[in-house]
């Protein structure tokens, strides 16, 4: 069975891509809440966050700004800075600003120019600035905190947006219409567009012309967990209720928040993040008296390349900068397709730097993504050795001459990526290990794998070094 996942675009155009999906869970779906359920569900600042971005048309006496609307952002903090879905700005890709529309739902509403202050195409997220900044003298806004974890299966979510009456004849003189709903999440899924791949969020709402660009949030935490990017349009048949009966739905999807995340670590603008619930975020890790290695802050896994037959391995030392991104990947290891599967996620990710006495520093890390095959019985060796790594250069992260790959485990029926942070000594031993993302069934086999490599130690100016690696590991349920 084949999907599509359809985004909306200023006016009538449409995207449809090809998506490898068979929907065929069986969920409860709840389209709309009634008010006393949003009043339960719904923290009073969702709805207060958001706007609705637009362009102005004209302007007249009795009915204000005419605009075209086209679609719905959220503030992130109280410096005027918007995340919205970058496809709704397709039309100012070479040039030109959008604007948006703040105030309550009930108006009025105010329409403020809000460039746009970073955009990343390939993964569908922007982060626009509202200038003058609304909240130096509207003390009804608020904004969203952002949560990195990954909800899994059953997970509870809210949407809200803001949707004009007329999207033919909008104007700011008649409030839009706010459509609130809770739902369950389904699954997640890599989306491959060209040579980009992004992780999305699907949730069994229906997702409606010019919802794009709203936040999806945690019913528990109240943080944005994704942003809505569009909806699958293959149907789904979930059971509403034993006296409804059954309803075919087309389920929202969303992007996860981590991609929005990096654009604001790129800009230094800064954003709350809530407490995670599941405790699996490490803390920075303590080398020596006085320093600390890079921490994991936003990271995703990867998708097994559907076209793999067999396993395969990639290894890369990088840099971590002084804004905790990563640069200077230097390839050790690892060929097509697992390697472009490889970059195109870490070009996303972002840390917390290390620091010394005090100070941000730069410093290496070496990044492992591991593929175990998936065939059972194993068709091929699972023990990999590699030469010394890098050894030529006066400076590099730790990085494996030895490694295994994980099991399978019994009895399990999941896929996806579990990633794993750790230190490694000046002596190569791996000092400590903890879950960046769990994947509850397959966890314990990546971490009992790694835990049997052997690394050779970093080197800081031709001497041996602490240094911070990032493993994930990709399952693909096996074939028999």
């Amino acid at each position: 069975m084949r999907t599509e996942l359809h985004r909306k675009f200023p006016g009538p155009l449409l995207l449809g891509a090809a998506l490898s999906l068979c929907l065929c869970l069986l969920l409860p779906v709840q389209l709309n809440a009634d008010p006393a359920a949003r009043k339960l569900a719904a923290d009073p600042n969702l709805s207060a966050a958001l706007c609705q971005v637009v362009y102005p048309l004209d302007q007249s006496r009795e009915e204000g700004y005419r605009y075209m609307f086209l679609g719905n952002g959220f503030f992130v903090n109280d410096q005027g800075y918007v995340i919205t879905a970058a496809h709704l700005l397709s039309s100012f890709r070479y040039g030109g600003a959008p604007y948006v529309l703040v105030g309550p739902p009930e108006g009025p509403a105010r329409m403020l120019e809000a460039p746009i202050a970073a955009v990343d195409w390939d993964h569908d997220v922007a982060v626009l600035h509202v200038t003058p900044n609304p909240f130096q003298d509207d003390k009804k806004i608020a904004y969203l905190r952002l949560s990195t974890e990954l909800p899994g299966p059953g997970a509870g979510v809210l949407e809200d947006s803001l949707i004009p009456p007329d999207e033919k004849d909008a104007h700011t003189s008649a409030p839009p219409r706010e459509d609130f709903s809770q739902g369950e999440i389904i699954d997640y899924e890599f989306y491959r567009e060209k040579d980009a791949a992004e992780q999305l969020l699907l949730f069994n709402q229906e997702v409606i012309p010019g919802q794009s660009g709203a936040p999806l949030v945690s019913a528990g935490s109240h943080a944005v967990v994704g942003v809505i990017v569009g909806r699958w349009l293959h149907p789904t048949v979930a059971p509403s209720g034993p006296q409804i009966g059954q309803v075919t739905v087309s389920p929202g999807a969303a992007l996860r928040i981590h991609y929005a995340i990096g654009l604001l670590e790129q800009l230094h603008v800064p954003w709350d993040m809530v407490a995670e619930t599941s405790g699996t975020t490490p803390a920075p890790a303590q080398p020596a008296a006085g320093a600390s290695l890079p921490a994991a802050l936003s990271l995703v896994g990867t998708p097994y390349p559907p076209q793999a037959l067999f396993g395969g391995e990639v290894l890369l030392d990088a840099q971590v900068d002084a804004d905790g991104r990563l640069s200077d990947v230097r390839v050790v290891a690892g060929s097509s397709p697992f390697l472009d599967t490889a970059l195109g996620a870490v070009h996303t990710w972002s840390f917390v730097p290390a620091r010394k006495n005090g100070r941000v520093v730069e410093s290496r890390i070496g990044i492992v993504f591991q593929f175990p095959q998936s065939f059972l019985p194993r068709v091929t060796h699972s023990e990999h050795k590699y030469d010394q790594p890098l050894a030529n250069t006066e400076s590099r992260a730790a990085l494996p001459v030895l490694t295994l790959e994980a099991d399978y485990p019994a009895g399990s029926v999941a896929e996806g990526s579990v990633i794993l942070y750790g230190s490694v000594d000046t002596q190569g031993h791996l000092t400590s290990l903890s879950a960046v993302h769990d994947v509850p069934s397959l966890t314990a086999s990546a971490e009992a794998a790694v835990r049997q490599w052997q690394f050779a130690p970093g080197l800081k100016d031709g001497a041996p070094a602490e240094s911070a690696v990032v493993v994930v590991t990709t399952y693909r349920r096996p074939a028999n």
